[in-house]
Order: structure tokens, then C-alpha cells, then sequence
């Protein structure tokens, strides 16, 4: 996680030894952090300070190949906190303790805004080892010195979808106006899309927002009110919750106000507040803030900005896509680059254009990952030339179960299986070079014996030694003595009868011309000595069509296998996939029916009704996704284009096909 060096008092020490729970551990990391502490963090991105990651110049938002080069090389998942809020009101240094320093975001202290555009800082996450923490702080909202409200409202819709966790920031308390400077809210539905479909249905698509869309937070800062209500105590989340209640009334003014309580309700499902003292009331230590040490800021400020840490680091979601697709610092490079693209040309974001286009990114890598692998897998287990194909063939089919699984690992939204399709055809190719080295290497080394145990013979035959009477016979033994010694060679490989089949026809004129000028054989025995070669040659012919007959027999099983091992995977991803759909679409279900109830319970009965019609799709598409046919129609096709990708002779392809009929009928 972290180490921590040179404290500054034994008793911090102590204390950090002693802290009985994670929400402990982390206020005193805060607190040892603003009191000097020098934190070296163990693993994840070393950036010692923010950068810009999306500017905004003359009302024009373009990305930092910087920061891109910093988020590609970002492996782990991540965590992303973005902040909003009017400017000048303290968001930097809200996100620069979350950084764990006084300084990093850039604070002012003049009636202008300081930050422009969105600004990022990468650390390794506190609490969760192996993720890193993202901290987005975006240009304030309402400056004076722009003219473009639209600006405003691209940058607060760029937060929205690029973050797991959404602070906005405001001061005072949560009232009427303050929920009338929440507007940007309002416009989400016209700047951000869930869906492609041409026909859009604006209602139907922001429907879609609470699948995807961060949780909220928020922060209320320089708050002097009492958290009562009704004579009562309540909590800062009862608090929040009370002001988002809508207002009874027809009249436009009261309509326009419960609008961006309505959109917060029914986009954001999981809510929370922090309220925030001044961190100081002497107005001169405010506005050099980030030099104020920690124990000169107001006790009650440091607990509840403690609190507001401790919380975002415990509780803070990955930041996740549709379907529970994890987003790693190297796909929200991507998303960043493809939703400021996309506004640029003046175009609305959609969230599954943006899926999609990282699925063709990170499909085509996962292909490469999968073929790399089992291209460096062969080359490591096979020892060339292997005893038989069938030895071949095993640690083929164990290479492309893991290339397999690998590609599953690191693929998703493969429409059609298009990339599995393409690896399949990667491995195939790859699989047949590996049997052609192999059986190049079975020649190379089979010659080799063979012109070394048979270079006695050759030199007899040179000397003429085999020309005397019973010439023959001697001949007979020398070379029954080579097959002999070459049968004694262990791991010749797959083409070894080959090589000698080979070698015994270059010797069959050789043998036959030394019958023939053996005067010690008579004509009956020289016709018997060529009968017996013929039958010798047949039979030798015979065992070797044999050996291609088994070979074709184990290339059948072979291809049968590797189907069989993509249909098995592809069905366990697509079940996995299907689960996360009905959990995605249960949680939607479940966060509609509470509107409805709240809405219900506030006294707003149309309200409350209008939502049936979307609550009965939603729950229509739940029982759809539980008995869609279409699980085993996909895996149905898959199987039959990958049989066309063994573009073997008739009977393979055959067999193939009777193998992916009987696969189906046991499903």
C-alpha cells in the first residue's frame, strides 16, 4: 500500500500502530500527511503533481497528449473522483486533500477562476492495493469572464462520464438557489447519450442514465446552519435527501426548481452529503490556505474533511461502464479522447459508440495477447522433431485452451465473435507452421541417421563389394542391419518411416542390379528375391498410408477439440455476460421502484404513475434476458463458422460437423 518515512513524533507512530479500523488508518494518513509526513507510495503511477488533462481554450476543449501518455500506461483499474461546483469555492483544495498534500490543484485566491478545463492527478489508491486513484478537478462553473454557458455545461457533462464518484460543490446550504445553479443537471439528457439507436427517444435513453451514470456526492462547504429538522437531529445524507423532496405546485417557477431535484432522484441512485465548517475564520490565513499547517485549521473543518477523505476512499466504486465492464487507466485514456472528439465535431456523446470503440481497440489486442501467447507457449513446451503428431497436437490443444482464455480474459462486446473468429484463424495457421517445422525437423534429423548408419553400405557398394557370388545376401543383411539400427533410435519424429521409405526406394535399383549379377542365385530365386522386394515395398507403402490415415483421424479430433474449447469458453463468458446484464437491469428496476414509492409517499401520484409504463419494460426486458433463446443461437453460429475456418478436405469437415451436432445435442 504505502510506507511512511521520517515521522515527526513517536507518538504519530504509535498511533498509526494502534488505529483499530481502515477509517482510522486513513484519517491518520491524512492528518500525518498534512503534518509533514513524506508518504513514498509502494506501487501505481508517480505523479508528483496534477496535470491538464482536457483544455479549454477559446471555448474549445481539446485533450493533453501528456496526460493520455500518463493514463495509457495505466494498467490497474481505476477509481475516478470528479469535482464541479461554481468557481471560487474551494473544489481544488477539497481534491488536493484527497491527494493527501496541502498542495497539487491549483488554488487562488482572487475572484478568478483558476482552474481551466479539467486538471488530473493519478496516485496509488490508500485503501485498495493494485488500483490507482484518479482525481479529476474541473474549470469552476459560472465564471463571469466566459460567455459561453454551453462551455460550462460540456465540462460538467465530461465529469459525469468519466467518473465513479461525482462531487459537486457548492457553499452556503442546499437550497432554492443553489439547486437553480445545479441547471447543468437538467441538460444532461440533451448532452449525453446511453444509446446509438438513430431513433432516439430522449425519455427512453436517459431511463438508461442509472446504469452507468457515477454516485453522488454533495459538498456543502462553509455551512452555518443546524442539521435539524422539525425540532429533530438528522443526518447530513436526511438533509440532502429532504431538499431534493419536490415541490407541490403547477406554477412554472416551481416546476423549473423540482427539475434538478427530479434529474439528481431518478440518475444518481446512490447519493450522500458532507457538510463543511470554514476551514478558518481569519480571512487573510483563507486566502493562503494551502500554507496554513494542519492544526491551525478549525477542528470541526479537519474532522469533516477527514470524514469526507476517509469515506471517498473507502467507499468510492471503480469506475465501471454497461454490463460491469471495468475501466482501467488505459480505457479512460480512450473514453477521454473519443467523448472530446466527439463534442468537438459537434455531436452529442453515446456511451455505447464510446464501448464500442474501445472494444475494437482492446479486442484487437486481446487477438494479439492470445496469439502471442500461444505462439511463445508452443515454442517453450515443444522439443522439435516430437515423437508422434499426437504429442504435437497435446500441447497444441493446451496452448489454445490458455490463448483461449486469455482473449476471454481481456475481450468483451465482441459482436458476432468477429475477434474470436479471427484468433481461431491465427491459431490455425500458427498450429499448421508448428507441424510443418516439426516435420522439417523429423526429415532434418532422420536423413542425418540415416546417411550416417548407412554410409558403411554406401562405401560397400562403391568398393563393389557386393558384385562377387552371394553378393546378394550380403547386401541383404548390411541393409536389414540399417533398418535395424534406425528402428533403435528413439524420437525420430513423425516423418521417420518416411525418410526411410525414401531411402530403401533409392536402393531398389541398387538391390535389384545386384541379383541380378549375382551368379550364385539361379533365375528362380533372382524372380523370387524381385517378388519379395515388390511385396516388401507394398507393404512398407501400405504401413505408411496407414500412419496418414491415423494422422487424419487425430487432426479430425484435434479440430473437433479446439471447437469444442471455444464454444465452452464462449458460453461461460456469455453466461457471465448475461448475469451481469440482469444484475444491471435488476439494480435499474430496483432504484425505479423507490422513485416511485418516494414520489408516492411525497404526495405526487401522477408523477409516481407515469413511471409504470417504464417500470413494465424494464421488467419485461429482465424476463427477456432470463429466456432469450438467442444464448444458444449465437453459440449455434459461432460453431458453424468456425467449422468453414478448417478449410480441410470434405470427410474432416464432416466429421467436424457431426462433432458440433452431437456438442449441441448434449447442451
Amino acid at each position: 500500500m504505502f510506507v511512511l518515512l521520517q515521522l515527526p513524533s513517536p507518538k504519530l507512530m504509535d498511533a498509526l500502530d494502534n488505529s483499530k479500523s481502515e477509517n482510522d488508518f486513513v484519517i491518520l494518513f491524512l492528518q500525518g500527511a498534512f503534518l509533514g509526513w513524506q508518504v513514498v507510495m509502494a506501487s501505481g503511477p508517480n505523479m508528483t503533481a496534477p496535470i491538464c488533462l482536457v483544455e479549454n481554450y477559446n471555448m474549445q476543449l481539446s485533450v493533453n497528449p501528456t496526460a493520455i501518455q500518463i493514463l495509457e500506461k495505466i494498467s490497474q483499474p481505476v477509481v475516478v473522483v470528479a469535482i464541479v461546483g461554481l468557481y471560487r469555492t474551494g473544489k481544488s483544495y477539497l481534491m488536493n486533500r484527497l491527494g493527501g498534500q496541502n498542495r497539487g490543484f491549483p488554488l487562488g485566491s482572487t475572484v478568478q477562476s483558476k482552474t481551466k478545463g479539467i486538471w488530473m492527478w493519478c496516485v496509488p489508491h490508500p485503501t485498495k492495493p493494485n488500483h490507482t486513484l484518479v482525481l479529476l478537478d474541473t474549470e469552476g462553473l459560472g465564471d463571469v469572464e466566459k460567455g459561453d454557458l454551453k462551455n460550462d455545461s460540456w465540462i460538467f457533462a465530461l465529469a459525469v462520464l468519466l467518473c465513479s464518484t461525482f462531487v459537486y460543490n457548492s457553499l452556503g446550504t442546499i437550497n432554492h438557489q443553489a439547486l437553480e445553479q445545479l441547471h447543468y443537471v437538467t441538460e444532461l439528457t440533451e448532452l449525453i447519450r446511453a444509446k446509438s439507436s438513430p431513433k432516439r427517444d430522449e425519455i427512453e435513453d436517459s431511463a438508461e442514465f442509472v446504469s452507468f451514470f457515477p454516485d453522488f456526492i454533495w459538498a456543502v462547504r462553509d455551512f452555518t446552519l443546524e442539521l435539524r429538522l422539525n425540532d429533530h437531529p438528522i443526518t447530513e445524507d436526511e438533509y440532502l435527501e429532504n431538499a431534493l423532496k419536490l415541490i407541490s405546485g403547477k406554477n412554472s417557477r416551481i416546476q423549473a426548481s423540482n427539475k434538478p431535484r427530479e434529474c439528481i432522484r431518478h440518475f444518481f441512485p446512490k447519493r450522500k452529503c458532507f457538510v463543511f465548517d470554514r476551514p478558518t475564520n481569519d480571512t487573510k490565513l483563507l486566502a493562503n490556505i494551502e500554507n496554513i499547517p494542519e492544526n491551525e485549521l478549525d477542528p470541526n473543518f479537519r474532522t469533516q474533511s477527514n470524514n469526507f477523505c476517509s469515506y471517498i476512499f473507502t467507499h468510492a466504486r471503480i469506475k465501471t461502464l454497461r454490463e460491469g465492464l471495468m475501466v482501467t487507466g488505459n480505457r479512460l485514456r480512450t473514453l477521454v479522447v473519443t467523448y472530446v472528439d466527439t463534442i468537438n465535431t459537434g455531436a452529442v456523446p453515446c456511451l455505447e459508440n464510446a464501448v464500442t470503440t474501445l472494444a475494437q481497440l482492446e479486442n484487437s489486442e486481446a487477438v494479439q495477447k492470445a496469439a502471442s501467447h500461444y505462439s511463445e507457449q508452443m515454442a517453450q513446451r515443444l522439443k522439435l522433431p516430437t515423437d508422434t503428431l499426437q504429442e504435437l497436437l497435446g500441447v497444441h490443444a493446451d496452448c489454445e485452451r490458455e490463448a483461449i482464455a486469455v482473449f476471454m480474459e481481456h475481450s468483451f462486446k465482441d459482436e458476432n465473435q468477429t475477434f474470436q473468429k479471427t484468433l481461431v484463424e491465427l491459431i490455425k495457421d500458427k498450429k499448421e507452421h508448428f507441424l510443418q517445422q516439426n516435420e522439417e525437423a523429423s526429415v532434418k534429423y532422420c536423413q542425418s541417421i540415416l546417411d550416417q548408419i548407412s554410409k558403411p553400405l554406401m562405401e560397400s557398394i562403391s568398393a563393389g563389394t557386393f558384385s562377387a557370388p552371394g553378393g546378394h545376401k550380403l547386401y541383404r543383411q548390411a541393409k536389414e542391419s540399417i533398418e535395424w539400427d534406425y528402428s533403435q533410435v528413439p524420437r525420430k519424429g513423425v516423418k521417420a518411416n518416411e525418410v526411410l521409405q525414401g531411402f530403401l526406394l533409392s536402393q531398389a535399383s541398387i538391390e535389384e542390379s545386384i541379383w541380378q549379377a549375382d551368379k550364385a542365385l539361379s533365375d528362380g530365386e533372382k524372380a523370387i528375391a524381385a517378388e519379395r522386394a515388390c511385396k516388401e515395398a507394398a507393404e512398407r507403402e501400405q504401413n505408411l498410408l496407414k500412419q496418414k490415415l491415423l494422422e487424419q483421424e487425430q487432426q479430425i479430433e484435434a479440430q473437433q477439440r479446439s471447437l469444442q474449447e471455444n464454444i465452452a469458453q464462449l458460453e461461460k463468458k456469455l453466461e457471465r455476460e448475461r448475469e451481469n446484464i440482469i444484475k444491471e437491469q435488476n439494480m435499474m428496476l430496483e432504484h425505479k421502484l423507490k422513485v416511485q414509492r418516494d414520489l408516492l409517499n411525497e404526495g405526487f401520484r401522477k408523477k409516481s404513475e407515469e413511471m409504470n409504463e417504464e417500470i413494465r419494460q424494464l421488467k419485461y426486458r429482465i424476463e427477456t434476458t432470463e429466456n432469450s433463446p438467442s444464448f444458444l443461437q449465437v453459440l449455434e453460429r459461432f460453431g458453424s463458422e468456425i467449422v468453414s475456418i478448417f478449410t480441410s478436405p470434405g470427410r474432416i469437415i464432416g466429421n467436424i460437423i457431426k462433432g458440433v451436432s452431437s456438442l449441441f445435442k448434449k447442451n
